[in-house]
């Protein structure tokens, strides 16, 4: 996988493009990389319903849940399906929404600085190996393209808005990917 910088796409993933994105503000870099997590309807794998939320196409009739986030409008850079297929919402080099109310090291506003990746999935269920696979691809191409962010600029929705958010949660394996992405890094 490689990052055209230009355009701020990952050359062979699949693009969807997303309403829900703006300019960083001048002079703003990606400097950090969250990770995420999320199904919809929750616990529910496989449907078109996150790519309908990032395109602000989901119908709120569909399911209750759905109901709750009418009229949000959220994006991500990347969503890693089950399967291991990579979707990309939002061009690198812009500001995506995914990060919501956050903060890093007393920077307030994640967004302005980060790409965010979703993994499909939930806090009480373990990741597939395949999407570990694809992250860690993902996180490498990255990386190389932005050399601000490094392994130790990883981090999860979790630990930037720890009141409102608990994913990527307890059976993501930060041990396993962080040691993928050092491995590459180091290559």
């Amino acid at each position: 996988m490689r990052v055209d910088t230009l355009t701020g796409l990952v050359e062979g993933v699949r693009y969807v493009a997303s309403p829900n994105h703006d300019e960083r503000p001048a002079g703003m870099v990606p400097e950090l990389l969250v990770i995420h997590a999320i199904s919809l309807p929750p616990g529910e794998f496989g449907g078109p319903y996150v790519e309908q939320l990032f395109t602000n196409t989901l119908n709120a009739a569909e399911h209750a849940v759905f109901r709750e986030l009418d009229g949000l409008e959220v994006s991500a850079h990347l969503f890693v399906r089950r399967g291991g297929e990579a979707v990309q919402f939002v061009p690198l080099h812009r500001r995506a929404w995914h990060a919501g109310e956050s903060s890093y090291e007393s920077r307030p506003r994640v967004n302005d600085f980060s790409i965010g990746i979703e993994l499909e999935g939930t806090d009480d269920t373990d990741f597939e190996d395949v999407q570990y696979r694809v992250l860690t691809d993902l996180t490498h191409a990255i990386l190389h393209a932005y050399p601000a962010i490094t392994c130790e600029r990883i981090l999860g929705h979790a630990d930037i808005a720890p009141e409102r958010k608990t994913d990527p949660g307890p059976h993501f394996d930060w041990r396993r990917y962080l040691a993928g992405c050092r491995a590459g890094a180091d290559a």
